[in-house]
C-alpha cells in the first residue's frame, strides 16, 4: 500500500504556474502538465454566469498523503474557481509507486537483492 495520493488540477490554459507554486509552497516537490480541451455545457455557463474556456492544462502532483489537504486547499486558494485559473481540484488514492527518491517500499526492495 502506497502512502501517495495524486492531486489533479484543472485550469484554464497557461494557468499552470499558479497551480505549482501553490501546491510547491504546501510541500509538493513538482508535477506533470497535460493538455487537454474541456467540453462547455450551455447550462452550467448560464447557471454560474461563466464562460467554459475549452483549452486545459491537467497538473498531476504526486504527494505525500500527510501534504494532501494541504496542497488541496492552497491550489484552491491560489488557482481555484474564483481566480483566473479557474481550477478544479481533486485527489485520488495510488496504490503503488515506484522510482520516488525516499519511498520506503522501493528502498527496502534495492536492500533485499
Amino acid at each position: 500500500m502506497s502512502n501517495f495520493e495524486c492531486v489533479i488540477c484543472i485550469v484554464n490554459h497557461g494557468f499552470t504556474d499558479l497551480v505549482m507554486t501553490a501546491a510547491k509552497k504546501a510541500g509538493a516537490r513538482g508535477g506533470t502538465v497535460l493538455s487537454a480541451r474541456g467540453t462547455g455545457n450551455k447550462e452550467v455557463e448560464e447557471f454560474f454566469g461563466v464562460t467554459v474556456t475549452p483549452e486545459k492544462d491537467v497538473v498531476l502532483i504526486l504527494v505525500p498523503q500527510d501534504i494532501r489537504d494541504n496542497v488541496l486547499t492552497l491550489v484552491n486558494a491560489e488557482a481555484g474557481m474564483s481566480t483566473k485559473g479557474m481550477g478544479i481540484a481533486f485527489s485520488v488514492p495510488v496504490s503503488d509507486t515506484v522510482g520516488i527518491v525516499g519511498n520506503e517500499k522501493e528502498n527496502n526492495a534495492e536492500e533485499g537483492k
